[in-house]
């Protein structure tokens, strides 16, 4: 297998979502597709629907990409409070684990505070600003 890239739905601001992702991680977007760039006479899109995220990549380490894309408001919203999956990210110090931590939880709700566990890690969870779970770990051991 060569990665797992977690693909996030949001109700319509995937593109602020993850220019503040890409603040934090760095990067540049690998791809950014609106809806208006697959319309056409099989496949029309309602004029607020346009400039919404079809799809975007942001690439995170070396094998892996962060994905999103707007949720149609035909399709209903998506519930932010009820996402029980978290997107778990690997640090390679204790540096970037608080780095990606402090500049992700900014603006959301810390679950556990980012520090030393008792299984051995250095780890913290939290709900970033866009209803989104994380956990951040670094382990020494790995």
């Amino acid at each position: 297998m060569r990665a797992i890239n977690p693909w996030i739905n949001f109700n319509g601001n995937a593109e602020e979502a993850f220019t503040f992702y890409k603040s934090v991680f760095g990067g540049e977007f690998t791809k950014v597709t609106r809806f208006k760039d697959l319309s056409g006479p099989e496949f029309q899109v309602a004029e607020d629907e346009a400039d919404k995220i079809m799809y975007i990549g942001l690439p995170l380490g070396k094998n892996n990409v962060l994905i999103a894309n707007d949720v149609p408001g035909f399709l209903g919203r998506v519930s932010e409070n009820e996402n029980r999956s978290k997107i778990y990210v690997n640090a390679e110090s204790r540096e970037e684990a608080d780095k990606i931590f402090n500049g992700l939880s900014a603006g959301g709700e810390v679950e556990g505070p980012i520090g030393d566990s008792p299984w051995g890690t250095y780890a913290g969870m939290f709900r970033d600003k866009y209803g989104i779970e994380w956990i951040v770990e670094f382990d020494p051991g790995f």
